[in-house]
């Protein structure tokens, strides 16, 4: 139970400092705007805060900076794609780049993900 709710302060403080692209992103997700699908944003599954998920669909998006280049976050990244992907989530990883420069790309990206 407690750390339940380390992980819910956690994802709390990390929707209070989201970075400029998912600011941007969930701009784009929130209040079922695409594709009329509900997403939640910084969300705990496990010992993970994904970025934005979809039950319903059970679709996670994470937004990656230049950080998960490094050999020890691709590994990190790459066990908790192995888990979330166990658990029947189909994981999109996009660029900050990405999303901040080609918006109507990502979205067709994640459209495509949804259907």
């Amino acid at each position: 139970m407690r750390e339940n709710r380390r992980q819910t302060a956690l994802a709390r403080k990390l929707r209070q400092g989201q970075t400029d692209a998912e600011k941007a992103l969930w701009g784009r997700l929130k209040n079922n705007q695409l594709e009329g699908v509900k997403f939640r944003r910084q969300q705990p599954l496990g010992s993970y805060i994904v970025d934005f998920v979809s039950f319903e669909r059970k679709i996670i998006i994470e937004v990656d900076g230049g950080q998960h280049n490094e050999r020890e976050v691709e590994k990190r990244d790459e066990e908790r794609t192995t888990w979330l992907k166990g658990r029947g989530y189909q994981v999109l990883r996009l660029w900050n780049n990405d999303v901040l420069t080609n918006m109507e790309g990502v979205l067709e990206k994640i459209e495509e993900a949804l259907s």
